[in-house]
């Protein structure tokens, strides 16, 4: 891999307070919604950004052109499958809801790829709360 795709992205820096869980159940608690309130309108269609597939997904987590950019060069040296690819449009898509931002951002989706290389032996730190892998 690159040295310009070595991803860590680490939220918390000296002197920045670390979220407590209430906060943090806050905004999974609005991020939940948002995606409520995104599939609703979709008959017998997900509920979540994890069942979103194929055009839906692509429409509902499609990237900044900074985003997409990042996510094209990186498809190839981390080996993306097109299930992979899927899989980084699905977290960065949360990632944005729990940032509560309307759509994906580059910082999303060099996220989500930081914890795709977590599921091979890394890990990543988001917001001070060091976060389980991804498989």
């Amino acid at each position: 891999m690159s040295e310009a795709l070595e991803i860590s992205v680490i939220h918390s820096v000296a002197g920045e307070s670390i979220e407590g869980s209430a906060a943090v159940a806050s905004r999974i608690a609005a991020a939940r919604d948002a995606q409520r309130r995104r599939y609703e309108k979709i008959e017998h269609g997900p509920r979540t950004n994890a069942e979103a597939d194929g055009k839906l997904l692509e429409e509902i987590a499609a990237p900044d052109a900074d985003g997409r950019k990042l996510l094209t060069e990186a498809a190839e040296p981390m080996r993306l499958t097109a299930r992979g690819y899927h899989r980084v449009l699905r977290v960065a898509r949360t990632l944005a809801d729990l940032d509560a931002s309307a759509g994906v951002r580059r910082i999303h989706i060099a996220e989500a790829l930081a914890w795709r290389r977590a599921a091979h032996g890394g890990f990543v730190v988001r917001k001070g709360l060091c976060m389980g892998f991804w498989a």
